[in-house]
């Protein structure tokens, strides 16, 4: 395989880095602020009663700021990703990157701090003065040996958890993968043979925690790029690699490889050879973890040997060692008892709950990511996916646990059953379904029509489709034009198929096929043939037809109605299903699906009833339980009228069918169908917790209420999605944003329809 390719340019980082503000993280008010009252308890006077309660106890500090959900990622920007010592500031997009996944997900508040230092003494007495403000540490990006320095002496200065990811984040993930491989291949940890490629800052602590696991010491042989840290080496040593020199005559990476069960490489490309793998002992397992480019492919490996367990870090092969597997669920679970510190204790407990949890069966969000394909435990699956959304529900209580049994936890928890529910209640399902839908598309690499193939948005887009590796984009257009585009935003000529409608081999098939459906509807042959040449949508929808290409995506430039017009003149929807429009609107954690946002402009009962089924069928299809709200400005009768009627009729429609196989109710205002107490008002409800499918009235409410929460909220929408259609087509609304062609190219490359028929 080739090297991995960056998923986007260089203008795109930068746009994404500075538009619409500057940055990627920023503050939100936890309390009210509209009222001088409110103003008056958020400071003088009001805020005076906890300033002195906390100066009669520190500790009140966690109940009356946010230091207990807060957590500081500190850098020098002496070791920036694998770009070397930039400075300070020029780590401070990674830093502030690092702050949004703790957001993202662990719902850990964090913020980026910048030392210009590169003397170690300084940089401790800075983060030292200044630590009491967190309840947490998150060194990152500081070079060796200075990090095992300042994190140790940190850890001994401060009473707060303070953790070194670039050392521990690795070590814990691929010590999970390390236990379920010896699980899978029968073997001890006692017993277990180890060669260490690498010996920075990861490959220090993934030896020292294996160790913990008990891997015995002199099983480990660490290499360098010296060669074997054996005991009485004098070359590039120091105290922290000391620790691990053993007797041993051995002093190649090649000789450390034979007979090893395992082969841990924490260094860079090209750092092992077929010839080492094959030495190795019978059903090695070998982690090849250097980034971006593993230590040997995973194609050479099984070359060379068929009997191999396989990780890397990276997250095109399976077995991805990933941080964001352990980082913010440590943390979470630190914070949650307010410890001390992150001890020894608490990392093995999140590697085995990180092992446990691949063990389990995966459930339906992950599952759809691969659309019924159900990865289960074994040689392909020994870590889990980083969009599982049960990870934060599943390590944090190891971690927690692990806390109180050491002695370090302040606060320890008394029911944790009701913690792993807390836990469960801050995950953000969408996020995961995104990832999950990404994940498919990379895998099955479907070909996608962008059929207004000549506008310079679309073709952005389809460039970015293809450099995320979504799929393989086809440009409907005329090529001089799309070449002319692709020359002004600098994209290489050749990059992106160009297909032109009325030139391509296939277009007199595709007029007979269209003309034998259009026939007895007053179409004549050179009607057909004119469709087939000139209107792209037509030429797409022909495409899908005939199997030569998997999806489209349209709509940028014409109404949303004449796009779907045009795809029906070719595709037929599937037998059974209503054609809809659903939007997915995801807002601070929280999930809704809107329907019908685009199809039905005034539906009747029945119609209604039938976009409820259809969206339910493709909410369930996509990971999530639906719970079927029938908005109205009525709530069950109060007041009645026209709309309010139709509804109802809807409503007992379900009521006389017997194959409903979802949650729904309603005539409901939207706010009591979202609101999670309204049974105690409402108490003969039939659902048993929020809405999160909103079955609209009419078009008109549907769109004016996504408009809404797009403008005036932080609300992601995603669509709207197109569902009931026999082949994947999606339609992008007039001047639609690269983003939005984006998602809904992959939306149709995931083809949720197939995923709920198949």
């Amino acid at each position: 395989m080739t090297s991995k390719r960056p998923s986007f340019t260089d203008e795109e980082a930068l746009d994404f880095h500075s538009q619409p503000s500057p940055g990627k993280i920023s503050m939100a008010p936890t309390k009210p602020m509209g009222t001088q009252r409110d103003l008056s308890l958020a400071y003088s006077p009001g805020v005076a009663i906890p300033v002195l309660a906390i100066s009669e106890d520190e500790d009140k500090a966690y109940d009356y700021t946010s230091k207990g959900n807060l957590v500081a990622v500190i850098s020098n920007g002496t070791a920036i990703l694998g770009l070397g010592n930039l400075g300070p500031m020029a780590s401070k997009p990674v830093m502030e990157g690092k702050s949004v996944l703790f957001k993202r997900f662990a719902d850990i508040d964090s913020f980026d701090i910048e030392v210009d230092t590169t003397d170690v003494e300084e940089f401790i007495s800075t983060v030292r003065n200044i630590g009491s403000t967190w309840g947490g540490i998150n060194l990152e990006d500081i070079s060796s040996p200075d990090c095992f320095i300042i994190e140790s002496r940190l850890r001994e200065e401060l009473d707060i958890p303070v953790f070194h990811d670039d050392q521990h984040g690795t070590a814990i993930i691929a010590a999970a993968g390390l236990i379920n491989a010896c699980h899978i291949t029968g073997r001890n940890m006692e017993d277990l043979k180890v060669a260490v490629s690498g010996a920075g800052a990861a490959g220090l602590s993934v030896a020292g925690l294996i160790r913990h696991l008990g891997v015995k010491a002199e099983n480990i042989v660490m290499c360098d790029s010296s060669g074997v840290v054996y005991e009485g080496r004098t070359e590039k040593m120091d105290q922290f690699k000391s620790a691990f020199a053993i007797k041993t005559s051995k002093r190649t990476l090649a000789e450390a490889c034979e007979g090893a069960d395992c082969l841990l490489g924490l260094s860079a490309k090209g750092a092992v050879t077929k010839d080492m793998v094959k030495s190795m002992a019978k059903d090695p397992i070998i982690f090849a973890m250097a980034n971006p480019d593993p230590e040997i492919t995973p194609e050479d490996i099984k070359s060379v040997r068929d009997d191999a367990i396989i990780a890397t870090g990276r997250s095109d092969y399976p077995n991805q060692v990933n941080n964001v597997l352990g980082f913010p669920y440590i943390f979470r679970g630190a914070l949650d008892v307010r410890a001390r510190s992150i001890n020894e204790e608490m990392k093995v407990a999140a590697a085995h709950a990180i092992a446990e949890l691949a063990r389990e069966d995966v459930p339906d969000e992950v599952a759809a990511a691969y659309h019924g394909a159900r990865p289960s435990f074994g040689r392909e699956y020994i870590i889990p996916t980083p969009f599982d959304p049960r990870l934060i529900s599943f390590i944090p209580p190891f971690v927690a646990q692990a806390a109180m049994d050491t002695g370090v936890a302040r606060k320890p928890i008394k029911d944790m059953e009701s913690y792993r529910h807390s836990l469960a209640r801050r995950a953000d399902p969408a996020a995961a379904f995104i990832q999950g839908v990404q994940a498919h598309c990379k895998e099955n690499q479907r070909r996608i029509v962008f059929a207004e193939g000549e506008e310079p948005a679309v073709v952005r887009a389809a460039f970015s489709f293809k450099n995320q590796g979504l799929g393989h984009p086809i440009l409907i257009g005329r090529e001089a034009q799309v070449q002319r585009a692709m020359e002004q935003m600098g994209i290489q000529p050749g990059s992106l198929e160009i297909l032109n409608a009325r030139l391509s081999d296939n277009n007199p098939l595709y007029t007979d096929m269209l003309y034998s459906r259009l026939q007895r509807d007053g179409y004549l042959k050179r009607d057909a043939q004119r469709l087939v040449n000139q209107d792209r949508n037509v030429f797409g929808c022909c495409m899908l037809k005939n199997g030569d290409a998997d999806g489209m995506v349209t709509g940028v430039t014409r109404n949303y109605d004449v796009a779907l017009n045009d795809a029906l003149l070719v595709l037929d929807p599937i037998p059974g299903q209503a054609i809809i429009g659903m939007s997915m609107v995801i807002n601070r954690g929280r999930t809704v699906f809107i329907a019908d946002t685009s199809v039905t402009e005034l539906p009747q009962g029945q119609d209604l009833a039938n976009i409820a089924i259809e969206a339910a069928r493709g909410v369930r299809a996509l990971g999530f339980t639906p719970r079927v709200a029938f908005l109205s400005y009525s709530t069950f009768g109060n007041p009645m009228g026209e709309r309010g009627e139709k509804v109802r009729e809807a409503v007992a429609i379900l009521d006389g069918m017997k194959d409903i196989d979802f949650e729904y109710e309603g005539d409901m205002n939207a706010d009591v169908a979202l609101n999670t107490g309204h049974k105690l008002l409402y108490p003969f409800s039939r659902l048993t917790g929020p809405a999160n499918v909103l079955v609209m009235p009419a078009i008109h409410a549907a769109s004016i209420s996504t408009k809404l929460l797009e403008s005036m909220s932080r609300a992601t929408v995603i669509g709207p999605m197109l569902l009931g259609l026999e082949k994947p087509v999606q339609i992008a609304s007039l001047g639609a944003t690269v983003g939005d062609i984006v998602n809904l190219a992959t939306i149709a490359a995931f083809d949720v329809d197939d995923v709920h028929t198949s």
